[in-house]
């Protein structure tokens, strides 16, 4: 944005810096802030630089916290036998919502992928390996996204983990509740048709 007045251009070019954020979003954004009153403002700043100050991984899966461990991991009542990997501590939020599943986490934060230089050193996959030590887990769950570099992550991590002796499943991928056959594409399709179950 050419506004004429480099403060606003600046912040519109740090809202653009997010994800997923386009020009419009972004101005958007700016002009919310720049109505906000100098208490709002001052409390959104301040909520940022608190947020950025107090929130680090978990000692244990890598998910956000802002103590030790987080608070998946302090529950005694998960199942410790099972832990589900995801790439972002976003589908640990995601995953929680359903209210389907007891287990552990383990968040790799990010993929394999060699374009964007991304090995599995840039990965937490030694913290992973390293918590398989014990004995405890049984299964790994490998919930990556069905991405091109999510499956090359998910296949790496299983042959370092099969070995072991803990099994190691996929998460089901398919056709989406309510939506049509016409328009889901062939690997979806083939993906439904793989993970299908008896009713």
């Amino acid at each position: 944005m050419a506004s004429g007045i480099p403060a606003l251009d600046r912040l519109v070019d740090e809202f653009r810096k997010m994800p997923s954020v386009g020009i419009k979003s972004a101005e958007r954004m700016a002009f919310y802030v720049l109505g906000l009153n100098d208490s709002e403002a001052k409390s959104l700043s301040e909520s940022i630089i608190d947020a950025h100050k107090k929130i680090h991984k978990c000692s244990v899966c890598s998910n956000l916290t802002e103590e030790e461990t987080c608070p998946v991991c302090k529950n005694g009542k998960r199942d410790r036998s099972t832990i589900c990997v995801v790439e972002d501590p976003r589908d640990v939020a995601a995953i929680e919502r359903t209210h389907e599943y007891n287990g552990l986490y383990h968040v790799l934060h990010g993929v394999i992928s060699p374009i964007n230089g991304i090995g599995p050193d840039e990965l937490t996959i030694r913290e992973l390996i390293a918590r398989l030590s014990d004995n405890t887990v049984k299964e790994i769950i490998m919930a990556t996204n069905p991405t091109v570099e999510g499956e090359a992550t998910a296949m790496y991590i299983s042959r370092l983990i099969k070995p072991m002796g803990i099994s190691v499943s996929r998460l089901a991928y398919g056709i989406p509740v309510g939506a049509d056959l016409e328009y889901a594409d062939e690997v979806t399709l083939s993906r439904a048709l793989e993970g299908r179950r008896e009713i």
